[in-house]
């Protein structure tokens, strides 16, 4: 038995055997059982969805020698004419084909002689949308006012091309893409009465396949059929539409969750060796993370909404507590946003691959949004999260001190050189101890300036210079600087013991929050690249970027770390998070700093000298003078 023409063979030809599209069946049915023909329909929709199929069945209730009839006969001479499609006032016309101008006036000549055999003269333009814009024009007086017992139906899947001209003369009729469920009974009937014995699943993956198009789900069924057997399973059906089997979809999220990018990679190979379609695997991925979200969210309930067999539900409900919510979400986003990029790249395997790999990486990845904020910020200033207070134990940061932005955290230091400042060294590895939280005093400058003489002296300023400008012992973060020109009030307030770094300790409880935490909520790298001092009761902690810092003052991953550092302790500990450094100044602003302050201008005066060079100290004197020459 030949497959070939089953969308031929079991083309509907009544109403009530059109499948899906019960409003437009209502209509048109009404308007041939009351005699009330507009002049013109306009049905668009995409394909295979029964525009052509609806209007040769309206042209034969028309016509019907039972007219006027809610439902053509199918039994008398004129019904099968049309049906076989010589009737002579039944016209079919490929606007593909027939286009131009010239085509349309003669459509308009024909169409001003009255019905030969039947009762309405009937014009069926298939894919109209490809008329040109002055054969639009051309029938635009006829659309509007045909002659009596003339009517056009207009069947398109690209609606939006038609002049606004031609919609507005037209009742217009947007047909939807048939429900998965309506294919399925729809491929059953068909089934049952070619004697084929089928699996539900594979009439399922069909139907799916279709997308909403009937044609497409019969020419399916036929391709799966020539491939011979007594019946329709769903092995046959995935090997010869090259679909995707239910157990590479399971491995494929084993892979992801085990962050296996090799794993992830041997499946794309896999797929690729299998001649899967990629179009729709990427299809039943995003139903997949969608309905595994709906589970997550909201447990049997979304599993019951879901249109499945009980099998596939149970085996969702399984997988879907293995993932996190906000990992489902974005993965279904990403997957959903790809298909396009995915199907149109020049290299679509490395696209898709690309694509997995991204997904089995995710929770490695660092948040854009975050890594905006934090690199356009201004210099110097605190991250938009809310700073929780400074530790007491820690002195104000010197403003002389650089921090370089993240993306120059990595990078080795560059060697120093008359023309550039040195650059800050890079961080200390994890392993490595790292500096305390409390910065060292600075040595001594090892050459200072030569002192003038008496006479020189006596000339000058009576303002002493500036290596006699003593430092204040302590000088909170937002003291005016020495050279800024306003004087500086001495500092009273005693400082409190230094706290200083065990870097075993720090380690060891790096390592106790590796083990212990929970969900994955704390940043480990943000952790382990920040240096950390315990004391009594509380837990201090010093950050590099801006980024490590957003990281772990977040309210849950600070809540977490408080938990774990509790843990770690055995009672009660408070934790402190300090904000980066403020970067230091640029080589030209120093000299204009210096140049400006009344001490340097009247030396400069004195000894008719001029700056050369003024580079910040590695380690500076908390709010002294740098280093200048």
């Amino acid at each position: 038995m030949s497959h070939a023409s089953l969308a031929a063979r079991y083309r509907p030809q009544t109403f009530a055997e059109v499948t899906g599209q019960e409003t437009v069946k209502a209509i048109l049915s009404r308007a041939a059982a009351e005699d009330k023909v507009a002049p013109a329909y306009l049905l668009s929709g995409t394909r295979g969805v029964g525009k052509t199929t609806i209007a040769r069945i309206f042209a034969k209730a028309l016509n019907c020698e039972h007219a006027p009839t809610a439902e053509p006969c199918n039994q008398c001479e004129q019904c099968r004419r049309i049906t076989q499609g010589n009737h002579v006032d039944v016209v079919e016309i490929d606007g593909a084909s027939n286009r131009g101008i010239d085509d349309a006036r003669r459509l308009r000549e024909a169409i001003a002689y009255a019905p030969m055999e039947g009762r309405y003269k009937v014009f069926i333009i298939d894919e109209a949308h490809m008329l040109t814009r002055e054969s639009f024009n051309a029938l635009l007086k006829t659309l509007e006012e045909p002659p009596p017992r003339a009517t056009f139906i207009l069947a398109t899947t690209e609606a939006h091309k038609f002049p606004i001209t031609i919609v507005s003369r037209c009742q217009h009729f947007i047909f939807k893409a048939i429900p998965e469920n309506e294919l399925v009974a729809h491929l059953t009937r068909v089934l049952g009465k070619e004697n084929i014995p089928f699996e539900e699943n594979a009439v399922r993956l069909l139907a799916r396949r279709a997308a909403g198009s009937v044609r497409d789900s019969m020419s399916l069924l036929g391709q799966t059929l020539a491939l011979g057997g007594d019946e329709l399973t769903e092995a046959s059906t995935r090997s010869v539409l090259g679909l995707a089997g239910q157990e590479l979809y399971e491995r494929l999220l084993n892979a992801l969750k085990a962050q296996d990018c090799l794993a992830v990679a041997a499946l794309t190979q896999e797929l690729l060796e299998r001649g899967v379609d990629l179009g729709f695997f990427l299809r039943e991925l995003t139903t997949l993370w969608r309905n595994l979200f709906l589970i997550r969210q909201a447990g049997t309930a979304a599993a019951a909404a879901l249109d499945m067999p009980e099998a596939e539900k149970q085996r969702l409900m399984d997988l879907a507590p293995q993932f996190d919510p906000a990992y489902i979400h974005a993965a279904w986003q990403m997957v959903l946003e790809s298909q396009r990029q995915v199907l149109t790249s020049l290299e679509p395997s490395s696209a898709l691959e690309l694509l997995l790999l991204n997904l089995a990486l995710l929770p490695r990845l660092v948040s854009l949004e975050t890594l905006s904020r934090a690199t356009v910020a201004p210099a110097g200033s605190a991250p938009s999260s809310p700073a929780p207070a400074a530790p007491p134990a820690a002195p104000a940061a010197s403003s002389g001190a650089p921090v370089p932005p993240p993306s120059a955290q990595a990078a080795p230091p560059a060697p120093s050189s008359p023309a550039t400042p040195p650059a800050r060294p890079a961080p200390t590895p994890a392993s490595a101890p790292r500096p305390s939280l409390v910065p060292p005093r600075p040595a001594a400058s090892p050459t200072p300036p030569p002192r003038p003489s008496a006479p020189q002296r006596e000339t000058a300023s009576a303002a002493p210079p500036p290596w006699e400008t003593p430092a204040p012992s302590v000088a909170p973060a937002d003291a005016p600087h020495p050279l800024d020109g306003a004087p500086v009030a001495p500092q009273t307030a005693t400082k409190s013991p230094e706290p200083q770094e065990n870097s075993d300790e720090w380690a060891r409880f790096v390592e106790f929050c590796r083990k212990e935490q929970q969900g994955g909520v704390l940043s480990l790298p943000a952790l382990t690249q920040a240096s950390g001092v315990f004391t009594e009761e509380s837990l201090t902690l010093a950050t590099s970027s801006a980024i490590q810092y957003e990281q772990l003052v977040a309210p849950s991953r600070r809540a977490e770390l408080e938990r774990l550092a509790g843990a770690y302790a055995g009672k009660r500990v408070s934790v402190r998070i300090s904000p980066p450094e403020k970067p230091h100044k640029t080589e030209a602003e120093l000299k204009k700093e210096f140049a400006s302050h009344p001490v340097i201008r009247s030396l400069a005066e004195a000894f008719d000298a001029s700056l050369l060079r003024c580079i910040p100290l590695e380690q500076p004197r908390g709010r002294g003078t740098p280093d200048s020459r």
